[in-house]
């Protein structure tokens, strides 16, 4: 992972950090259910885009480098696996 790709992720991470400590002190306070679903939709966003970052590292380093030495299954049963996980969401 370059150090520009782990800043973005580490970035991304936080940001869902935060809205999840907002996320927790909008429940302690009692605000208004929908707001509070906007907010977790936002945090859903967050992660997802943190996702697309980790991915996209992984697609162009790992799964790239897999293929050249000959080891497309592999890569194929990765990504696989990963599209199954995500259509469960």
């Amino acid at each position: 992972m370059t150090d520009n790709v782990k800043k973005n992720a580490v970035k991304r991470l936080r940001r869902a950090a935060g809205q999840i400590n907002g996320l927790e002190r909008m429940v302690e306070e009692e605000v208004y259910c929908v707001k509070i679903i906007h907010q977790s939709l936002a945090v859903k966003a967050a992660l997802s885009a943190f996702e697309d970052v980790i991915l996209e590292n992984h697609l162009k380093t790992h799964a790239s480098h897999q293929i050249k030495k000959g080891k497309e299954e592999k890569a194929v049963r990765e990504l696989t696996a990963i599209y199954r996980l995500a259509r469960k969401k």
